[in-house]
């Protein structure tokens, strides 16, 4: 069985780190704790390992899996432009619950998945995932669950339906909200003629919040539509 560290006890969170760096470094998978869900990580830039990420969850090449990183340098890395609505996006948001899609930096070598050339990137608000994220780079990160169940909010039930197929499990106790993060797409943003924001998914981030930063480039809310 694969273990637990419980990252609360200072020795478990010593040991955790160190086995999950060698893991990660190893190809192999780590559960670790964000500010949202649990979540499942590999090595962003090892297409084996995040092949094994989509097997664990069972999922296909078409769910590529969002890359976590730990701030906005490494995000201009990974992408081709961060647009200026982009940066009081992440000023305002980051870290925390907002996931956001943009075009790839082209000459990255990198296999996420069936991408379209884009790709989701968020920077996570715990400082467990920030100093994996530091001492790792970019992970592939996943909400730790199989397609179709709820996603784990502790470590435990991560490894109920993961079990040996990740290497290492970092425990910090139950999930502060359980609430997925927000997704937008912003690529029309890069060389598109109609540039608009759109949510993907509702999460941590929350509409009004959003238009606050965005103001008429996020699109309208498909609920506030006149359907008479």
């Amino acid at each position: 069985m694969s273990p637990i560290f419980d990252c609360r006890d200072e020795a478990q969170l010593l040991a955790g780190m160190r086995q999950a760096r060698q893991a990660i470094g190893k190809g192999e998978l780590v559960v670790l704790p964000t500010d949202t869900v649990y979540g499942v990580a590999a090595d962003a830039f090892d297409p084996r390992a995040v092949a094994r990420l989509l097997a664990a969850k069972g999922r296909g090449r078409q769910s590529p899996p969002p890359v976590l990183v730990a701030g906005l340098t490494t995000l201009r890395a990974l992408v081709a432009e961060v647009p200026t609505p982009v940066e009081r996006l992440v000023e305002t948001f980051w870290p925390g619950g907002l996931t956001i899609v943009l075009p790839s930096q082209p000459s990255l070598t990198w296999d996420l998945g069936d991408t379209h050339g884009t790709v989701a990137v968020r920077m996570p608000a715990h400082h467990i995932a920030l100093e994996l994220l530091e001492e790792t780079g970019p992970l592939a990160v996943s909400s730790a669950n199989l397609t179709g169940k709820a996603a784990a909010i502790a470590a435990d039930d991560a490894q109920a339906m993961l079990g040996d197929s990740v290497a290492v499990y970092l425990d910090a106790g139950p999930s502060a909200t359980g609430v997925a993060s927000t997704i937008i797409d912003a690529t029309s943003l890069v060389g598109g003629t109609d540039a608009v924001i759109r949510v993907l998914r509702e999460g941590a981030v929350d509409r009004g919040r959003l238009r606050e930063v965005l103001g008429d480039l996020l699109e309208p809310d498909p609920q506030d539509a006149d359907t008479r």
